[in-house]
């Protein structure tokens, strides 16, 4: 069915249990790790007019096959003609709408890897990401809708760790999302990164502080 508000995926003790790993792996790196999480970064109307398209030519051609087989109109025939066509139309609109695998279904991956980047650039504006000391912030952004995750690392980290250690850790990420275990999944990877960080030589240092807050960011877009 249609995805419910982010609001209502997530219990407080979900939340604290992201925020918590947040603190943790902050307490061993200076990179500081922000997790948003957004519903579905796009409407995809043009996947319910292409559902309503298809929902139409179906039904037309459910009905002519049945008056092929009956050889009966019952109706005057520009209403035959026209009606299944309509209904079928108005179905796939109403189908594609209420469920989200078959709106998947409709956009191309590439698409969706599009829009998906697209707004977790601009979340890593938003949350000024890039705002600290040693340019060391991590977005590890999630579109639930979209089964998609990123991680974004600010120069500071890419210097030191690049954008192909992240890879495993975004199929497990994604692997988690797709199988109802987000929160699972995102606080292993938010662990996983405090400890590359460290593995990559950004040890915590003793002047530190949270630059960034470890509240996860939730939005409906």
């Amino acid at each position: 069915m249609g995805t419910p508000h982010i609001q209502q995926l997530f219990d407080s003790d979900q939340l604290a249990q992201i925020r918590d790993a947040t603190h943790d792996a902050e307490q061993q790196t200076s990179g500081e790790i922000v997790a948003y999480l957004v519903n579905r970064v796009d409407d995809y109307e043009e996947a319910m007019w292409k559902g309503s398209a298809l929902g139409a030519m179906g039904a037309a051609a459910i009905g002519g096959f049945g008056h092929w087989l009956g050889g009966f109109w019952g109706i005057p025939a520009v209403l035959w003609m026209t009606l299944p066509a309509f209904a079928g139309g108005a179905a796939g609109y109403v189908a594609t709408r209420l469920f989200a695998p078959l709106q998947r279904w409709l956009i191309s991956d590439e698409d969706l890897d599009r829009r998906v980047r697209l707004r977790a650039e601009a979340a890593f504006l938003d949350e000024e990401i890039f705002n600290t000391r040693d340019r060391s912030g991590i977005l590890i952004f999630i579109a639930l809708f979209e089964h998609r995750a990123l991680i974004l690392g600010d120069t500071g980290i890419h210097q030191k760790v690049g954008e192909s250690a992240w890879e495993q850790l975004v199929d497990k990420l994604v692997t988690g999302i797709r199988a109802g275990r987000t929160t699972e999944a995102l606080v292993a990877a938010i662990r996983r990164c405090g400890d590359l960080l460290t593995e990559h030589g950004l040890a915590r240092r003793s002047d530190d502080r949270n630059e960034l807050a470890n509240e996860p960011r939730l939005r409906e877009r």
